[in-house]
């Protein structure tokens, strides 16, 4: 059912966003989004703590030598 989206589905699907948050809130959504989607990453791999004990470890400069 899902699987058989194509073109002319999407395209309504945008006219549809396009209509209901109009074209200057979807540049804006588009970023949350891809926000939240980073700092879910960063928080299921653990990137931010790691990569904050070692700044706070070597003086701020990130380099582990």
């Amino acid at each position: 059912m899902i699987g058989n989206i194509g073109l002319p589905e999407l395209i309504i699907i945008f006219l549809i966003v396009l209509f209901l948050f109009g074209a200057g809130k979807i540049p804006k959504i588009a970023r949350d989004i891809g926000g939240g989607i980073r700092e879910f990453k960063k928080s299921i791999t653990g990137e931010s703590d790691s990569n904050d004990r070692n700044n706070n470890q070597n003086g701020g400069s990130g380099r582990t030598s």
